[in-house]
């Protein structure tokens, strides 16, 4: 049998035991091409938990790392919340537990914590107010300027938020992700040089923020890149992110071009979960991520604050 009709074959019953279970599907835009393509919805790690919480479905498949199965689980505890492999975490969330926040917070009294969600529902319990990178800056706007705040753990989403508001006291964890990091200066100088019609697009956890956004058009939450390659005008885009949203970039933009800004950029966690380990999660209802609920109760606290913010 031929490598295409497998995988046709293998999608087929992904979508056979997706409707037997009465289940949704929701990958982030980091997924493999062929994960995103039979999921029922795409998006950043928030979109993908409200989008759980909003479907009538009592099964959701989360396709992507253990910390948005967490939030997914936080905001639908009476529905069913699996992930397809339990070795699919994050680096970014590993970067602060909740007994180095609680050290923290004895360090800074009266201190606001605002959390990425980018984090473990434990510290999010601990936290004031969670944000994403697309509106992280309205979150920190929206706390009194003369309150100081702890910002964890992304310290590069941190030190562009703390770029746009200098007048406030803001204290930044030494965290980052893993893949972000890899993405350097001098390789997005030459693609620039080698495409200068071509719009770059940046994520703010990228590692050479301070030395790079100075050249890029936009800096922009994974979702908000999406958004804009529709939107621009443009035919190039050099796209400084984790490189599984050029699938997406691809499919959504023909006739416009993508350029990495590194290959090298892949995440290993979110690139376990494939279509045979979907289909494994379906057939046995594996593997169910549960928060206890005094967690749980305090995270959604301190999600609700950040989505009324919007």
């Amino acid at each position: 049998m031929s490598g295409t009709a497998t995988e046709l074959s293998l999608k087929d019953k992904v979508l056979a035991l997706k409707k037997k279970r009465g289940a949704v599907i929701v990958a982030h835009n980091y997924q493999l091409g062929e994960v995103q393509d039979i999921a029922d919805y795409v998006g950043d790690s928030l979109g993908m938990a409200r989008f759980g919480q909003a479907s009538a479905a009592q099964t959701i498949v989360i396709c992507g790392v253990h910390f948005m199965a967490e939030s997914a689980a936080i905001l639908s505890p009476e529905k069913t919340v699996l992930i397809p492999d339990l070795e699919a975490g994050c680096s970014l969330a590993e970067c602060i537990t909740a007994d180095q926040l609680a050290a923290w917070k004895k360090e800074h009294p009266g201190a606001v914590v605002v959390s990425y969600v980018n984090t473990t529902a434990a510290v999010k319990a601990l936290t004031d107010i969670c944000c994403t990178s697309s509106n992280a800056l309205k979150v920190v706007q929206s706390i009194p300027e003369d309150k100081e705040i702890l910002f964890v753990p992304d310290m590069y989403l941190g030190s562009w938020v703390r770029m746009q508001e200098p007048k406030r006291k803001i204290h930044l964890w030494n965290g980052s992700c893993h893949t972000h990091v890899r993405i350097k200066p001098e390789p997005i100088v030459q693609l620039k040089k080698d495409h200068p019609k071509a719009e770059f697009l940046m994520h703010p956890e990228c590692g050479c923020l301070t030395a790079s956004m100075g050249l890029a058009d936009k800096i922009l939450s994974t979702d908000g890149i999406i958004k804009r390659a529709k939107e621009s005008s443009a035919k190039e885009f050099i796209i400084a992110t984790e490189v599984g949203i050029l699938h997406r970039l691809n499919k959504e933009n023909p006739g416009k071009t993508f350029y990495p800004a590194a290959a090298e950029a892949s995440c290993e966690f979110m690139k376990k979960i494939t279509l045979e380990k979907v289909m494994w999660a379906l057939e046995d209802l594996q593997y169910k991520v549960t928060v206890p609920k005094a967690t749980a109760d305090k995270a959604r606290a301190a999600l609700d604050k950040m989505v009324a913010i919007g």
